[in-house]
């Protein structure tokens, strides 16, 4: 049987990766990969994983018991909870793709090759290579330019894919925090007084500089010319007073002339 899919392990903290071939998803498989790196490397303290048949098994559960491992599954639905193992899938399958598109059933022989050269990159977020950061020194790596290159590319991809989705998500949280806001401002807003044509009113004072802190804050009479939609009107000076002659204003820039305190 021909190998299906990758059983993949990375490091959280020095992200390096490990990718293995396999035929099924089953935990003996799952388990196998395990105990080759519990070889080399010890037990993990903690294994992240989806909900997939393999970890859900009693095999596995008893093996992390056994272990001291503690194994945490993410939720059905949210991959992000996961976002290395997301990320890397990400850039690992369209680069074998690309690699194997001459024979696709062999793309298993360019694992190796592509772990190589992720595991030789500089992460963007520890700004070392993860091996140099499990190892200490820098891998002596005969640079394979094709594979890089394409690496490289897909990386870009997941980029900008990553800056697209916050994009989505900061837009969704602007417009509820921008609906919240409005649901509050909705509920402390009084409904604006409504003023018929030759209404007599006054108008607010929107400027007040020096020397004018003292003088009233509303000016007129003044008489409605025109209604306008959303609460604005257009209004004319009424006798020789201080202010424009004629203006646009807000209705709660206004109040009745009978109401308003003025010279």
């Amino acid at each position: 049987k021909r190998y299906q899919h990758i059983f993949t392990v990375v490091d959280a903290f020095t992200k390096f990766v490990w990718f293995y071939p396999v035929k099924t998803t089953s935990e003996a498989e799952a388990l196998q990969k395990l105990k080759i790196q519990q070889t080399v490397f010890g037990n993990p303290s903690r294994i992240i994983s989806d909900k997939g048949s393999a970890f859900t098994s009693k095999d596995f559960e008893d093996y992390c018991k056994d272990e001291g491992i503690q194994h945490i599954q993410i939720t059905t639905g949210v991959p992000r909870a996961n976002g290395q193992i997301e990320r890397m899938h990400g850039t690992l399958l369209p680069v074998l793709a690309k690699l194997s598109i001459d024979d696709p059933a062999k793309w298993f022989k360019f694992v190796p090759d592509v772990q190589r050269i992720i595991n030789s990159t500089v992460s963007r977020s520890t700004k070392f290579t993860p091996f140099e950061f499990v190892t200490g020194v820098k891998m002596r790596n005969k640079a394979d330019l094709k594979i890089k290159e394409i690496l490289d590319e897909e990386y870009m991809n997941s980029i900008i894919q990553e800056k697209e989705t916050i994009r989505e998500e900061a837009k969704v949280n602007i417009f509820k925090v921008q609906e919240e806001n409005r649901r509050q401002y909705n509920r402390r807003r009084r409904n604006a007084p409504i003023y018929k044509i030759n209404d007599l009113v006054a108008i607010k004072r929107t400027q007040l500089g020096g020397g004018l802190k003292l003088k009233p804050k509303f000016l007129g009479p003044y008489k409605v010319i025109k209604i306008k939609p959303h609460d604005r009107y257009d209004v004319a000076k009424v006798r020789s007073h201080e202010g424009p002659a004629a203006i646009s204003t807000s209705a709660d820039h206004m109040k009745p002339w009978s109401d308003a305190v003025v010279p």
